[in-house]
């Protein structure tokens, strides 16, 4: 079955080496360092005081990802660093026969991706998108009340990313200032994040229609647009992005955002602070659904919950969400999405 590993690191503590100490690396190695059965032996990057800044512990460091393998034989490479130099590090570890988890955007292009997704096939080894916006906990209290058929059947979905992290010159430069200089933005970089949680709540896409726009001159890409995105189910799905304006929130990286979902028999709508409220049809009333969650490392600790779903499939040889190969489509919808706003026309998918 695809996505499903054979468990070869049964009963044993994985030994995970991290690749990148950039600004999103914390949360990764932070992460690593609670999760039962994972054991951060190493991570690597050219830069050296950055790396024992990113990690805050004992593990060993490398600046040379090749003597990073052949020293600690890791299981698993956490790979998080730019698009650019993804592909060559999979190389690297697929000849080793290890497995692999891989930050987005994935390997820069869908040509790429799919190179490096046949190159691991070939190897025999796991490659996983790191992509954690669905393991938010609020989308998995989601998807939860919609097979309880709370709204009954959905319709219409809107989320609005409003970060208000794009304004002026200096926009980005603080925590991943790359971003200025990506020629493609908004849905490479961040709506692809709702296309894969789109699909989680509602299934495939079949056809995408996209206007997109550049706010800031100071960036390279585009920062504002809205995507309409039909699923095969009859859901209506609509990311309505602009990062230069806000929203009502304590956190404005917590959800980035609001999402409203509306059915047959009612609505749920999710707030920047991530309560999620449900109304019943021909009422006037929200009802907060309460759920567990932890305000913890990014997203409602969604890297963690992530990371440890990847460390039960590679040990338990379970189904593991967002494999190289499944993440694929997420990158053709994107390709969609470019070609649908550069025409003008909708876009079967």
């Amino acid at each position: 079955m695809p996505g499903t590993t054979k468990g070869a690191i049964a009963d044993s503590t994985v030994k995970v080496a991290g690749l990148g100490a950039g600004f999103f690396s914390r949360f990764h190695y932070e992460a690593w360092r609670r999760i039962g059965g994972a054991e951060l032996v190493a991570v690597c990057d050219l830069d050296e005081t950055r790396t024992l800044a990113a990690i805050g512990g004992a593990s060993q460091t490398y600046t040379s990802l090749e003597l990073m393998l052949r020293d600690t034989a890791p299981d698993l490479v956490d790979i998080v660093l730019p698009p650019a130099a993804q592909f060559e590090a999979i190389e690297l570890a697929a000849a080793k026969g290890t497995s692999i988890i891989c930050q987005k955007p994935f390997c820069g292009d869908l040509e790429t991706a799919r190179r490096a997704v046949e190159l691991c096939g070939r190897a025999g080894v796991t490659l996983v998108v790191h992509e954690n916006f669905r393991f938010q906990p609020w989308y998995r209290h989601i998807k939860a009340l919609l097979a309880e058929g709370s709204i009954g059947t959905p319709l219409q979905a809107t989320f609005r990313l409003r970060p208000g992290d794009g304004q002026g010159r200096d926009a980005y430069l603080n925590r991943q200032p790359y971003f200025q200089t990506m020629k493609r933005f908004l849905v490479h970089e961040t709506a692809v994040h709702f296309i894969d949680t789109f699909r989680f709540l509602f299934g495939e896409a079949c056809d995408v229609y996209a206007d997109l726009h550049r706010l800031n001159p100071a960036i390279a890409g585009e920062d504002a647009g809205m995507i309409l995105m039909n699923c095969t189910n009859g859901t209506r799905t609509l990311f309505d992005g602009n990062r230069l304006v806000d929203h009502a929130a304590r956190n404005q990286r917590l959800t980035m955002g609001e999402l409203l979902i509306e059915g047959t028999d009612g609505v749920l709508r999710l707030d920047g602070d991530a309560t999620v409220e449900h109304r019943p049809r021909d009422s006037s009333d929200w009802v907060e659904t309460p759920y567990d969650w932890h305000d913890r490392g990014f997203g409602g600790d969604c890297v963690f919950a992530l990371q440890s779903h990847v460390i039960r499939g590679l040990q338990e040889g379970g189904l593991i969400e967002n494999t190289g190969a499944k993440y694929l489509r997420n990158l053709e919808i994107e390709e969609a999405v470019y070609r649908s706003s550069e025409e003008q026309r909708s876009i079967a998918v």
